[in-house]
């Protein structure tokens, strides 16, 4: 999941959102453990003092972020909701993570690399974030299921896998065109399953 507009989102925010927002753009760039708490007081343009009144913690800073990938998810959702048709909307979510392909090669999808670096620690943050795709993952197989699809579920989890895979792959290859190129196929898939 990504949103092209974070600087937007953060200059428009209170301290704590700006924080929120400016943790999860600093770990997606850096990962969490490269991060230091004065990396994201900068990237959120707000004094280093102030972080530790909102955030006492640098997991508290990683919650936040996850707070901040919940919104953005919620966000897109929202976006998509307005189109009228199930298939339409799944082809504009693969459209969406096929605009922000140039950020996937540099840094990989938001969600899924934080997912891998969070797995790694015994914290339950990683549970967090796998909630937070689960929720995407559930509104993919909503519309799948609104399309008349009996393996609404399977479906949903092969579109969802097939983006964290092209953008573990682009970013690997550092290719653009791979996650372009598989965006095309799953758009004509999602078409030739009605």
């Amino acid at each position: 999941m990504t949103n092209s507009e974070p600087r937007a989102r953060i200059a428009g925010a209170g301290k704590r959102e700006r924080l929120a927002e400016a943790a999860a753009t600093v770990f997606h760039q850096q990962g969490v453990e490269k991060t230091t708490i004065a990396d994201i007081a900068r990237a959120a343009e707000v004094p280093l003092g102030n972080v530790y009144y909102y955030f006492k913690t640098k997991d508290q800073l990683v919650q936040a972020a996850i707070g901040a990938h919940a919104r953005t998810a919620g966000e897109i959702i929202a976006a998509l909701e307005q189109l009228d048709e199930p298939g339409e909307r799944l082809r504009a979510l693969v459209r969406g993570w096929v605009a922000q392909r140039e950020l996937a090669v540099r840094f990989g999808c938001p969600s899924g690399t934080l997912a891998t670096e969070l797995d790694k620690r015994a914290d339950g943050l990683d549970r967090e974030l796998a909630e937070v795709m689960r929720g995407l993952l559930g509104w993919i197989e909503a519309q799948f299921a609104a399309l008349g699809r009996a393996d609404a579920r399977e479906l949903a989890v092969a579109l969802l896998a097939s983006y964290q895979g092209i953008s573990l792959l682009a970013n690997t290859f550092r290719d653009p065109e791979m996650m372009a190129n598989e965006g095309a196929r799953l758009e004509r898939w999602i078409d030739s399953l009605r």
